[in-house]
């Protein structure tokens, strides 16, 4: 199985970008592994942050970016080569679907989309979390998506 590092090398190569744009992509492709394909795509969860949903382990890799973009190069030493061809196409839809927007366009889709939603039941807004977005409850929503197009 990858790891979340190997994805987000993936992403980085496709542009430098910020540590919340690269949080939501990586998201992005675990939730659409789960409805397309019924498991993970790489080992980590995401949680129900403020600002959208966040894999610790990446976020603590790059929490020196601060707003800064990250170098494409940055994980290239320690990452795996994605080779699986039916993971490679799911990356590439996802960037085609998602890589033209920003951190903050990518931040309020997640914020209406039930999932994040879910599981900031009972928080105030700004009030920080460590809940678990359910991957139960990401795949039954994106793939709710699939149906209805």
């Amino acid at each position: 199985m990858y790891s979340v590092f190997d994805v987000a090398n993936w992403f980085l190569q496709k542009e430098e970008m910020t540590n919340k744009k690269l949080q939501k992509l990586c998201y992005y492709a675990q939730a659409w592994s789960y409805a397309f394909n019924n498991k993970k795509m790489f080992d980590g969860d995401f949680e129900a942050w403020v600002h959208g949903p966040v894999n610790r382990s990446l976020w603590n890799a790059l929490r020196n970016y601060g707003y800064d973009k990250v170098e494409s190069n940055h994980f290239s030493k320690s990452a795996h080569n994605i080779e699986d061809d039916s993971i490679l196409e799911l990356l590439e839809d996802v960037w085609a679907t998602y890589g033209e927007f920003s951190g903050g366009q990518l931040e309020a889709l997640t914020h209406r989309e039930k999932p994040w939603c879910k599981a900031r039941i009972g928080l105030d807004e700004y009030e920080p979390s460590q809940t678990l977005i359910a991957p139960d409850d990401m795949r039954s929503y994106y793939r709710s998506l699939l149906v209805e197009n």
